[in-house]
């Protein structure tokens, strides 16, 4: 096995093995209760709403913010983290894998049921099939964002579950919606202008651009990288004096 793989290999089991799984577990099939209820009741068929409503605002960046910040962030905590970056491989590849692993679990736990709500809401029908592979492709971009920005995050203070706690419930819940420039600072709006572009739907909300949300959403991305990364680097020299 390549040391990346190991290092992939180490991050999953060290996110798998605890309790925090069954947890999120749990929390992605709240949409899918919410869903067969409302297919159950005959209830309204709002897709777009409820997918925005219970997982990009909701489920998406509690479950990335949860596997982000303890990617790297616990084993800085219980000082393992001296002994992954005693080995003989570059820090950006250490911080690749660790973003890789966070963003990949997320993806992996929002998707499905992203599909199944959308299906049972809306039902097996061309703009259900739509709505629901439009979102889940919208989730996996911001859900990498979110898990990358959560994972640098937890490199840089202790206190990383609360300061993102902050930013999903006050400024993605609260401000973006009554401040218009901080629509621009927000991964959730750039997830639904991403979700708007590729299913055509109203999602609720006066969506950014295409091309405003894929540049918010790579910023993110790529900027969490690098600030990972140096991170990592000067903890190395700090672990090291």
């Amino acid at each position: 096995m390549t040391a990346f793989g190991a290092l992939v290999d180490v991050t999953l089991r060290g996110l798998l093995g605890r309790r925090r799984t069954l947890l999120m577990v749990l929390l992605a099939a709240l949409p899918v209760l919410v869903g067969l209820l409302i297919r159950l009741g005959g209830g309204r068929s709002d897709a777009p709403e409820i997918l925005d409503t219970l997982v990009i605002r909701t489920v998406l960046p509690l479950i990335a913010l949860v596997f982000g910040t303890a990617s790297i962030g616990s084993e800085i905590e219980d000082g393992t983290v001296v002994f992954l970056l005693a080995k003989p491989v570059a820090r950006w590849r250490t911080a690749l894998a660790k973003l890789a692993v966070a963003a990949g679990l997320t993806a992996a736990l929002t998707v499905p049921p992203i599909i199944v709500t959308a299906l049972l809401v809306e039902g097996f029908v061309g703009d259900s099939v739509s709505t629901a592979f439009g979102f889940a492709l919208a989730a996996m971009a911001g859900g990498t964002a979110y898990a990358v920005a959560f994972a640098a995050l937890g490199v840089v203070t202790s206190r990383a579950l609360v300061i993102g706690l902050a930013y999903t419930l006050l400024w993605e819940g609260v401000l973006a919606g009554l401040l218009e420039g901080t629509r621009f600072m927000s991964i959730r709006q750039g997830t639904l202008g991403v979700a708007a572009a590729l299913t055509g739907e109203d999602v609720g909300v006066d969506v950014l651009t295409p091309v405003v949300s894929v540049a918010i959403l790579t910023i993110v991305v790529v900027g969490g990288f690098l600030l990972t990364t140096r991170a990592l680097i000067r903890f190395q020299i700090r672990s090291a004096d």
